[in-house]
């Protein structure tokens, strides 16, 4: 009996080898405990265990998710449940990505589905009271990874971010809004083009610097990513494409588009608030990923064509591949 007493407050009683999360959907009792215990293979005495919960009053679980790692004594493993002392999970947002693939990714390490905050992003009520766009909301959703916790509702986690934004974009850059007389939605719509538009970072402040020299001299921005977004694919875009009517096609409609095309990273913000200063007014894809830029119309068609010469090259090369894989 001594030894089983010494076991409720030593550090021995129940080992976890590696850092183990265990996650209650609901309040839970022993029964679901001993569950998940086995099926993650830990090693435990069933009876001590119960007889352990049984005499110090730790029975019953809180929904939440919990990390362990090490030996741990019973009161320690126990009463951090029954206490709802959970541990933060981390979600990662990536730049340039969609509504559903955030959705996912969220939901993927909280308690909620996928369903449930692809309705938030279309909720009025909700979208009203943060006098925003389901666009601009999403714009809004700033790359980085965040520590939540596992029961934080979609509405929880969705503010928690756009305090971040906040925070880090219009505090940081308050002033810098006001000299360019353009508002943080505005500034995110451009930033959200320019982030499909730039593989290469060190690309970002020049193609902001080029779309900003099409803005003030009044010209079409003519941003290929928002005919993808229009069209709701992403593929090498066709002639008819860009005679396709859609608010967000910039080939048709002047100026920035409704709203932003995806969720632009912080440094391609700051990009955008920040551009080169330089007279480009063209650009064309080269084969390193990259663009070149060019300041006249003729420039740039000259170094279309190189393009569209080097795209052949490549399909007559899959082509010749293709053909002998299949003999």
């Amino acid at each position: 009996m001594t030894s089983r007493l010494n076991r409720l407050s030593g550090n021995d009683a129940i080992v976890f080898p590696v850092e183990t999360e265990l996650t209650f959907n609901q309040l839970s009792g022993l029964d679901e405990l001993e569950v998940k215990l086995d099926s993650i293979g830990v090693n435990y005495g069933s009876e001590e265990l119960r007889w352990a919960a049984t005499l110090l009053g730790w029975r019953k679980y809180q929904r939440g998710s919990y990390k362990f790692e090490g030996a741990l004594s019973y009161n320690a493993f126990l009463s951090k449940m029954t206490r709802g002392i959970q541990d933060p999970v981390e979600i990662t947002i990536l730049p340039g990505t969609t509504i559903d693939r955030v959705s996912a990714s969220i939901a993927n390490r909280l308690h909620f589905e996928e369903e449930d905050l692809l309705t938030l992003f279309s909720d009025s009520t909700f979208l009203s009271s943060k006098d925003l766009s389901k666009e601009q909301l999403f714009g809004r959703m700033l790359p980085d990874t965040y520590l939540t916790y596992w029961t934080r509702s979609p509405k929880e986690i969705v503010n928690q971010i756009l305090r971040e934004f906040d925070k880090r974009v219009i505090d940081q850059h308050e002033g810098r809004f006001q000299e360019l007389d353009y508002t943080p939605d505005e500034i995110v719509t451009l930033a959200s083009i320019v982030e499909w538009e730039a593989k290469i970072s060190e690309e970002k402040p020049v193609i902001s610097g080029l779309y900003w020299n099409r803005l003030n001299r009044g010209m079409l921005l003519q941003a290929d990513p928002t005919v993808n977004y229009a069209l709701g694919e992403r593929r090498r875009l066709l002639f008819e494409d860009y005679e396709f009517d859609h608010p967000f096609n910039t080939y048709v409609n002047k100026g920035l588009p409704p709203g932003p095309i995806t969720n632009p990273s912080l440094s391609t913000i700051e990009a955008t608030l920040y551009p080169q200063d330089h007279d480009y007014l063209y650009m064309v894809a080269n084969p390193e990923g990259g663009h070149v830029f060019t300041k006249t119309f003729r420039e740039h068609q000259r170094e279309s064509e190189k393009w569209r010469i080097w795209l052949r090259e490549q399909y007559r090369i899959k082509r010749q591949q293709e053909a002998l894989q299949s003999n």
